[in-house]
């Protein structure tokens, strides 16, 4: 568990937060030396691109009809949601097969999303949440994957929790994803009462005073939180792994846009160049991941949603460093 935390002050903060998450440029000079190259043929700034499932949910496929689709497409890897491996275990899958399934057509588990409620300060619900994270961290981890998301599941409605004791749970999420070898990413909603904005985040990354402390981003989630996307300079890299990529129109007042409202990127007013250059300068180099919510989606062939996803992620790249070089 983690221990009591110390007194905040602003001069702490200032001072934690210069040491651990400001500075890219010269702790990971490195890593932006050698960026990763995508399975699909491009380095394309280093960047790899995934499959959040909950962009084609509404078209019913199996766990492994998607880890298929993924692969065939042309992703590197996939996003599942716990509840879908939950049905695959339910009827009777083995989590060794799906994992010998994923090897063989050459696809990562870049995460997970599950809903577990860890950070309330109800102690009972509380305990329900770690104990329904353990269960789906061992899953991940029977799967091959290392990370999954921690989001403020439980808490989007008030009361307000106070973000030091939001910091020490998530301090211990951490040790327990340790015992398993998966780390869980702490996510921000923008909708939510509770970590809803990029420096909230870093609050919480920074006093929890863990060496695996990372987080998960989201462009739809950092406009409709209100956080300014330069926030994001602030970030080392190396404490992001997985960032969800969607994009939103400009005839929605940003306090009540919703999760629906989500278009393929470039197809909205979304500052992607900039949010894609700037992860690149603090040295992001993981998965962009296609999380949409869109129902019109629905409608068109599953194939077409998927390959139209991928591209429209490689486009905005292309075109964050075609601006960058010129």
């Amino acid at each position: 568990m983690a221990t009591s935390l110390r007194p905040f002050s602003r001069r702490t903060f200032v001072s934690a937060l210069g040491t651990t998450l400001v500075g890219p440029h010269v702790v990971l000079a490195s890593l932006q030396a050698q960026p990763r190259t995508s399975a699909t043929g491009d380095a394309l700034a280093g960047f790899r691109f995934c499959l959040n499932t909950a962009t084609i949910r509404s078209h019913k496929l199996s766990l492994t009809e998607e880890i298929d689709l993924a692969a065939k497409v042309g992703y590197d890897g996939i996003e599942p949601w716990t509840r879908e491996i939950e049905e695959f275990l339910q009827q009777g899958g083995k989590l060794a097969d799906l994992r010998k399934r994923l090897q063989d057509v050459n696809l990562r588990v870049e995460s997970a999303i599950g809903f577990p409620a860890w950070m309330v300060d109800d102690d009972t619900q509380r305990a329900k949440g770690f104990a329904q994270m353990k269960r789906e961290m061992e899953w991940i981890a029977e799967l091959g994957g290392n990370r999954i998301a921690a989001p403020p599941a439980g808490a989007y409605n008030p009361p307000i929790l106070d973000l030091r004791r939001v910091a020490e749970r998530y301090a211990d999420l951490l040790e327990l994803g340790r015992t398993m070898g998966v780390t869980p990413q702490l996510e921000i909603w923008g909708g939510s009462a509770n970590l809803s904005r990029l420096s909230e985040a870093a609050f919480v990354l920074v006093e929890c005073g863990h060496p695996d402390a990372c987080a998960l981003f989201d462009v739809f989630h950092i406009y409709r939180g209100g956080s300014p996307v330069e926030g994001l300079r602030v970030f080392n890299g190396a404490a992001l792994h997985v960032f969800h990529m969607n994009d939103y129109p400009a005839d929605q007042p940003r306090e009540k846009i919703r999760d629906s409202d989500r278009v393929f990127p470039g197809e909205g007013v979304a500052p992607l160049s900039q949010i894609l250059r700037t992860l690149r300068e603090i040295g992001f180099r993981g998965a962009l991941s296609l999380e949409l919510f869109n129902p019109q989606y629905a409608k068109m062939d599953v194939e077409t949603v998927a390959r139209r996803g991928l591209e429209s992620m490689r486009e905005a790249v292309r075109k964050a460093l075609s601006a960058e070089a010129s």
